[in-house]
């Protein structure tokens, strides 16, 4: 056979299922794209240069590249497959016609040849050409000014070349694969075998409703952010396997029900729909499950990293209590907090600035084992792990309590206490070691109030220093080089813009270092210094990224979500033109058709959405616990974003639907003209 005819089939064969390789080769060009772009991004230059936060950005952005690395793999087969089992039938009468299969798998191979080329190509091309607005972009969203020279990165050119013509080289070998096995019947009737009907599969059905309750209740249970980051990984796969199972077992189950509904049933359009989604859901589930799965990662995505960017404020306050915040970490009890505060607001007054708002206090904080209400100081792999009982104790003055927390707290005597935490600690007395405190008064506090440990901390308010002595003998004896130290911190708010604000700072720094404090005590202590407007630059850089990377890792998902509608639009359309055509000559009318066709669509598009808004909804507080690690502890705004990620995502799903079923319809034909 002539070689040049093998090129021309494979041509010929992408411009005649042009339908199906035109959105695959385009997505296929963005994923690229996509890939490439991470990667300038992350071998840029420019971003070394950045003054805070490049490391945080360079991460970012990394993570981005592997994930998306990594979701091609998936997408690009998925879309293979699709195009493999649709041509399956034209493979076939090449084979019947005398076209050995060795002569079909080098037509196969110079189609995905081909394919890879226009794919890799166009999508290098598409990423080089706007690397520098991509660039803008991130700059813009990270608050960096720099000029931006165009360059090629080399690195990410080869990088993206090796994955994608890996990616294809493993979708030709699939496709091999299923050539040779299959017969040349099969490949005739490979793109129209039908489905028998499935079977109720009880126990998938059990399985999925458990691991999805059991995701739901560890998202909507948890009560700390702690838990709540070390839970997360197994609450999505429980709520993924979940999904799968219910969309596979579960809608067999409704869908039979239905059936056995006489008054429903027995009416035009839900015989025709029902019955054909009975016999078509076990292929049907799977990409169900899938677009409501990912549906769910665009909402969770664009929302948290929106929030994140939207509260930057909210977080630099949780972070730093103060325009300017200085501590004191010492091994005895500190004497200096006096003398630090004088030196801090002579400083203060000599740059010409004002105090807003000025707090101090010393603590002592250590964690301790929480045992039938009792906390006992112990290391913590004495007995096993006991991460879901550790409490961090932190013991406080009356007068600095007060001072820090504008509440009242009642006289105390040596000895006495009053114990904050966000549970109900019913006891009078609490035991902290060997040494047991009558409790004067119990209060309250939740992380509205700032404190987002919740009920992993404990405040113990005492009377005066010396109460903490005991128990800080205590913990030095047992936990040794990892015991915690006494801490006093000074936090204070300035008037000013962020430039007299940093200046302000760095001269605070300067005369605490001209002072000669932190050389004292023998090096016992040591001084950190905080500049809230100083830090940030760094704040937005990495929460910059953050929304960068949500923003590209939405619209990855998005695209993904789009593509398997479309698939599944046209791979239905193919599958019912026939059917639809026979009913229509058994008496169905047109309009009959159309109500039939618009049912079943409207029935098969809501379920994943609706789904994937109910995922989203009981993931709400746990993923409000993980913001909370990252400093946003605002759980209003949170939730405005979450629900205009839903409004638009909703609007945007919706298009996506009547657009693809414009495709369904046309495939269809006549029968609903």
């Amino acid at each position: 056979m002539n070689r040049g005819l093998y090129g021309k089939l494979a041509v010929n064969n992408i411009k005649h299922n042009r339908q199906f390789y035109l959105p695959y080769l385009l997505t296929g060009m963005l994923t690229v794209a996509f890939f490439y772009t991470m990667l300038y991004l992350n071998y840029n230059p420019g971003l070394d240069e950045l003054p805070f936060g490049a490391v945080d950005v360079k991460f970012v952005l990394g993570l981005g590249a592997v994930i998306i690395g990594f979701f091609s793999v998936i997408f690009l087969f998925y879309t293979n497959s699709f195009i493999m089992k649709r041509r399956k039938k034209e493979l076939g009468i090449y084979n019947i016609l005398g076209m050995e299969k060795r002569h079909l798998a080098k037509v196969i191979f110079l189609e995905t040849f081909f394919s890879a080329v226009v794919a890799i190509g166009g999508g290098l091309v598409a990423g080089i050409a706007f690397s520098k607005l991509m660039c803008m972009l991130l700059y813009a969203m990270i608050g960096y000014h720099a000029e931006i020279v165009f360059y090629v990165s080399e690195s990410g050119v080869v990088s993206t070349i090796l994955l994608f013509a890996g990616i294809f080289l493993l979708t030709f070998i699939y496709n091999l694969f299923q050539i040779q096995l299959a017969k040349p019947v099969e490949l005739l009737h490979g793109s129209s075998q039908g489905e028998r009907e499935p079977k109720t599969k009880k126990l998938m059905a059990i399985v999925g409703i458990v691991t999805l309750a059991a995701g739901y209740y560890m998202a909507i249970t948890v009560d700390n952010p702690v838990t709540a980051v070390l839970l997360f990984f197994v609450a999505v796969i429980l709520v993924i396997i979940g999904t799968y199972f219910i969309f596979m077992a579960g809608s067999i189950a409704v869908l039979k029900f239905l059936r056995k509904r006489k008054s429903y049933y027995y009416k035009k359009k839900h015989f025709v729909a029902v019955s054909g989604l009975i016999y078509r859901m076990k292929q049907n589930a799977a990409g169900l499950a899938s677009i409501c799965i990912l549906s769910t990662m665009v909402l969770v995505v664009i929302s948290s990293t929106v929030s994140m960017y939207a509260g930057l404020d909210d977080e630099l306050a949780a972070r730093y209590q103060g325009d300017i915040g200085v501590s004191i970490i010492s091994e005895n009890p500190i004497t200096e907090g006096d003398t630090l505060r004088e030196l801090v607001n002579r400083t203060i007054q000599q740059e010409n600035r004002s105090i807003k708002e000025e707090q101090g206090m010393m603590t002592l904080t250590f964690s301790c084992i929480s045992e039938d209400g009792n906390l006992v100081i112990r290391k913590h792999d004495d007995e096993g792990s006991y991460s879901t009982d550790i409490i961090m104790l932190r013991m406080i003055t009356r007068e600095d309590y007060e001072e820090a927390y504008n509440v009242k707290v009642p006289e105390l005597s040596n000895g006495e206490v009053v114990l904050v935490t966000s549970d109900d600690y019913d006891k009078d007395t609490i035991t902290v070691g060997d040494y047991t405190y009558p409790v004067l008064q119990k209060q309250h506090f939740s992380s509205e109030n700032g404190h987002w440990m919740d009920n992993q901390v404990y405040y113990m308010v005492v009377n005066s220093v010396e109460d903490m002595a005991p128990l800080y003998e205590t913990q030095k004896e047992i936990y040794g080089e990892n015991a915690s130290n006494y801490y006093y911190s000074l936090y204070i708010d300035i008037d000013g813009n962020r430039e007299e604000k940093i200046a302000c700072g760095n001269a605070v720094s300067a005369a605490i270092g001209a002072s000669g404090m932190e050389e004292g005590h023998d090096d016992k202590y040591y001084i950190m210094i905080e500049n809230r407007a100083e830090n940030e630059d760094s704040f937005r850089q990495m929460y910059g990224g953050f929304l960068f990377l949500g923003i590209f890792l939405g619209i990855l998902f998005l695209m993904i979500t789009v593509l398997i509608i479309f698939y599944k639009q046209i791979s239905e359309g193919y599958e019912d033109k026939e059917r639809f055509a026979i009913m229509e000559k058994v008496g169905m009318s047109n309009a009959e058709v159309k109500k039939t066709i618009s049912a079943q669509i409207r029935m098969v598009f809501l379920l994943p959405i609706v789904t994937a808004a109910l995922h989203v909804l009981a993931a709400f507080p746990m993923i409000r616990m993980i913001l909370a690690v990252m400093n946003l502890n605002n759980g209003r705004l949170f939730a405005y974003c979450l629900l205009g990620t839903i409004a638009v995502f909703t609007v945007i799903y919706l298009l996506v639907y009547k657009m693809t079923s414009r495709t369904y319809y046309r495939i269809v034909g006549h029968q609903i003209m």
